[in-house]
């Protein structure tokens, strides 16, 4: 079974890496920097060394592969990231094109159903319409917002400021990365699903950003309040940290875009995963805010 990972060391490919190893798979995983995998993992994988923005490393690394993971490695912060992230991806719908790939799980969003209007998720709704051109399977993770996603703002969150542009009292549907790592193992080691295929992870509720603030008081054992922030005010401390104006919208849309999103897929037994956010934040953030 040839299964190719990216982005190995990421919050969910590292999770997808690990359940794989204890299947009794060797995954052929692609990375940069092989030193970011800990030792005793890259001795039980097919490491491949380079750049996902290089096509030719690409299309030669997922050359005969029955699977492959795709997570768009594109950051916000590059000048027009929605352009590179089609880019990037366009050696892998050429090699599903061709037959070189068997089967691609796409590690998308909640919002690409929307197709248009929602910032840097615009991308990836773009590399599922061109997947499904190619006549590969291809399955379609709509993921909700990552609960690491927390992790971006330590600074603000030690002094008790959960800063967000998304509409405070909107619930919206968040999830632990490694539950999806979960999902996206299951589904790479079974060859019981063809054609194109939708499935959203949802993770366990849904919850507004004020909810959310009363769950990190409660975990981390001091009180979190919510700032929220206009969408102008969002470009005015992008424009002012020097990020260029493509990678600003990219940003603001996805906030602006999801305000009215409902997700494409209800929530049910297979789009429901069990982490809770008050575990998650006890066990990973709290030991990184203690006082």
């Amino acid at each position: 079974m040839s299964i190719v990972v990216t982005t190995p060391t990421g919050h969910v490919g590292s999770r997808v890496v690990r359940l794989l190893l204890q299947a009794g798979v060797r995954p052929r995983v692609l990375v940069r920097d092989p030193a970011r995998l800990d030792e005793d993992t890259r001795a039980r994988v097919d490491v491949r060394q380079g750049d996902l923005t290089d096509a030719g490393f690409v299309r030669e690394a997922v050359a005969g592969a029955r699977s492959v993971l795709w997570a768009d490695p594109t950051p916000n912060t590059v000048e027009d990231p929605i352009e590179v992230s089609l880019r990037t991806a366009a050696p892998l719908v050429e090699a599903a094109r061709v037959g070189d790939v068997g089967r691609v799980v796409l590690l998308s969003s909640i919002g690409a159903e929307k197709r248009h209007g929602v910032g840097h998720i615009d991308a990836l709704a773009g590399i599922e319409e061109r997947l499904d051109t190619t006549g590969a399977d291809v399955l379609h993770l709509r993921c909700a917002y990552f609960f690491t996603n927390l992790l971006l703002d330590l600074e603000g969150l030690s002094k008790g400021v959960l800063t967000t542009a998304f509409d405070p009292d909107h619930p919206m549907p968040w999830v632990d990365p490694r539950d999806i790592g979960d999902v996206i193992a299951a589904r790479l080691l079974t060859d019981t699903w063809q054609g194109r295929v939708v499935q959203a992870v949802h993770g366990p509720e849904d919850l507004s950003f004020n909810q959310v603030a009363q769950i990190l008081t409660e975990a981390l054992g001091y009180p979190v309040q919510v700032n929220p922030v206009t969408d102008d005010a969002a470009r005015d401390a992008m424009r002012a940290a020097g990020l260029p104006p493509s990678a600003v919208e990219s940003i603001v849309g996805m906030a602006s875009g999801s305000r009215d999103l409902v997700p494409e897929q209800p929530r049910d037994v297979l789009t429901t995963t069990p982490t809770r956010l008050s575990g998650w934040a006890y066990s990973q953030l709290r030991p990184l805010l203690e006082r």
